[in-house]
């Protein structure tokens, strides 16, 4: 049995359709908050429970019988996300797992001045305390395009603080290659860098976005507090702004510089490249 959290969200539904191709229906579990939104994944067989990261007694009775657990990450900035991640390992280790596999990030080490680092560290730290086999999938950062770049396409421009190389990851090939690790493809212990072979800056950006549209696309360097000052305009909170920045100082930094093979050993084939998908965000058909 293989039971995965946060199952209604995208990686960990996406991890779900992965694993259908490769075990038997009856093999797979989910935990979530609400049943409800898991019952497409209930009517193909899957053993569906409610569980979250709040309440430890269900999330006990949410992993009863698996062998292996992929914990999802949580994402509420506003939450103690480490002591969630304990109480998670605990019922995990309580429920008899023999296996917890945990969405960590890319660059998870000490000095890393991208705030959730720290987060991943702690529960990378209490996985390795916890007394059984873990896995840490260091997944490259796979947030849409749109969101990184900003609005290029409408003003010609990737106008952003500066940056340092990154190896965009597809999260679909994330997702793919978490469900292969799950299935037994691989096996991998303690922490692993799941990230696309290439990485790239907004200067890269720039230049593949130009070859793309055949029009020029410039690379503008904003300065930190004046990107901060124009995203607040934009109604974005500041204390939300402020945590984004620290992703960019880390990445001129080099703490996501760190490309790897094992993506693509893991999926048999090379990840999507960011050319790809840019060129899939051009063509809405493409899909």
């Amino acid at each position: 049995m293989i039971v995965v959290t946060g199952a209604a969200g995208g990686l960990g539904g996406t991890t779900v359709e992965h694993l259908l191709k490769r075990v038997p229906a009856d093999r797979i579990g989910v935990s979530v908050r609400d049943p409800a939104k898991a019952r497409h994944f209930a009517d193909r067989g899957v053993r569906v429970r409610q569980g979250s990261y709040e309440d430890p007694a269900a999330l006990r009775d949410s992993f009863a019988g698996a062998e292996q657990v992929l914990l999802v990450s949580g994402n509420d900035p506003a939450a103690d996300l480490a002591s969630l991640h304990r109480a998670a390992v605990g019922a995990a280790v309580a429920a008899g797992v023999q296996r917890i596999v945990y969405t960590s990030q890319h660059g998870a080490v000490p000095g890393n001045p991208y705030r959730p680092s720290d987060i991943h560290i702690a529960t990378e730290a209490i996985l390795a305390g916890s007394g059984v086999a873990w896995t840490a999938l260091r997944n490259g950062a796979y947030g849409p395009l749109g969101q990184v770049l900003g609005p290029w396409q409408r003003t010609g421009e990737i106008a952003q603080p500066e940056d340092g190389p990154v190896p965009y990851t597809d999260r679909a090939d994330i997702a793919e290659a978490t469900a292969l690790v799950l299935a037994g493809a691989r096996a991998f212990d303690g922490p692993v860098t799941l990230a696309a072979p290439a990485a790239v800056t907004f200067d890269d950006f720039a230049e593949i976005a130009s070859r793309l549209t055949g029009r020029s696309v410039k690379r503008v360097v904003v300065d930190d507090e004046q990107w901060v000052a124009d995203q607040v305009a934009l109604g974005v909170p500041e204390q939300l702004t402020r945590l984004m920045l620290t992703w960019y100082q880390a990445s001129r930094a080099g703490y996501f510089a760190e490309s790897g093979t094992v993506l693509a050993e893991l999926l048999g084939r090379e990840p999507r490249t960011v050319a790809d998908r840019l060129a899939v965000s051009l063509d809405p058909a493409a899909g």
